[in-house]
């Protein structure tokens, strides 16, 4: 619950997530149902992922994009034996939903309902996640594939409307629970009871930034594809057709990934927006920037010739240093020579 959360706690939650666990309210996320017979082949034809090869009680991240592969929003799912939920980011919550009314024709079998008013989500995050999730009665769940998920609920054990998965949404161990609005308070309660430190908005936005993961109207926009975003783990290469296939198949092919998003370590302040210089050269854009128990980091797009990590940068009036952050790779495929 973010109003029990204070901002005091932001350095104690972080810490606690490669020491112990901590959860975070995530409920301002959106949440899609998408229903009925053509679920999977809809979700397939729209995003960057292969749907039809998920059972039920499995689940993937994947990137919606548009017609030329420019990200719109990079989306959790899940899928289950009727439904797939969707995990959206707050500011892409609408236009997502709108987007994907357009793309449903008449013939097609697929409901989208928001259900983001009726529902909740809370992420556990951190190496003690295991020992908070078997004190809520699913130990089951414990070292399943990443986005597999179990039907969960607390109070009503017989006829459970939750979810709990595997993923905390970041880089780090954990968890995330979709659960019915009315029992979000007593599961946040349990939570806390068994050790969780709570995790404020603000602390899960440094260490977004800290671990890399991209977010819309900052690395996700019109002016990067998901291959620039480092998100090759959302990407089936082998899947068919879908809306911005092609640029994306041809970038992977020809191994044209032009620019990467990269870790600034930065001895200063600095403004998300600013130019990025290697030797006096523009080599990109800062898009993220945060203060950290540890110093001053930002996200940014560098030119692939430029350089990666080690790479000395010069942003806006201070000096920084690009370091791997471990949400995102910029590998190729290996089965691409």
């Amino acid at each position: 619950m973010s109003e029990l959360v204070q901002k005091g706690n932001d350095t104690a939650a972080i810490q606690a997530v490669t020491q112990g666990v901590a959860v975070c309210d995530r409920s301002n996320w959106g949440r899609i149902k998408v229903s009925d017979d053509d679920r999977l082949r809809f979700l397939h034809n729209q995003s960057t992922n292969d749907f039809q090869s998920l059972k039920s009680g499995q689940g993937c991240d994947t990137v919606f994009v548009n017609s030329t592969a420019r990200t719109i929003d990079l989306v959790s799912a899940y899928v289950t034996d009727d439904e797939v939920f969707l995990l959206v980011s707050p500011e892409k919550r609408e236009f997502l939903f709108q987007w994907l009314d357009k793309y449903i024709f008449f013939a097609d079998k697929v409901q989208l309902n928001d259900i983001t008013d009726d529902t909740a989500t809370l992420s556990l995050i951190g190496v003690g996640s295991d020992t908070v999730v078997e004190q809520l009665g699913a130990k089951e769940i414990i070292s399943q594939p990443y986005g597999n998920h179990i039907s969960f609920s607390l109070q009503n054990k017989d006829n459970p409307e939750g979810i709990i998965a595997v993923g905390s949404g970041l880089a780090s161990p954990g968890y995330t629970l979709i659960v019915p609005i009315s029992e979000k308070e007593a599961i946040w309660q349990k939570i806390i009871e068994n050790g969780a430190v709570p995790m404020s908005d603000n602390a899960w936005e440094t260490l977004r930034i800290i671990q890399g993961r991209p977010a819309p109207e900052q690395e996700l926009t019109d002016d990067y594809n998901p291959l620039e975003a480092g998100l090759w783990q959302t990407i089936s290469f082998d899947k068919g057709c879908y809306i911005g296939q092609e640029t994306i198949a041809r970038l992977n092919t020809y191994k044209g990934v032009k620019q990467f998003l990269w870790g600034i370590r930065l001895n200063s302040p600095v403004e998300a927006g600013a130019v990025i210089f290697a030797d006096e050269q523009k080599v990109g854009k800062l898009t993220s920037y945060t203060e950290t128990s540890e110093g001053h980091f930002g996200l940014g797009y560098i030119r692939t010739k430029a350089g990666g990590v080690g790479l000395k940068v010069k942003v806006g009036d201070t000096e920084g240093e690009v370091v791997e952050i471990p949400f995102v790779s910029h590998d190729y495929p290996d089965n691409n020579g």
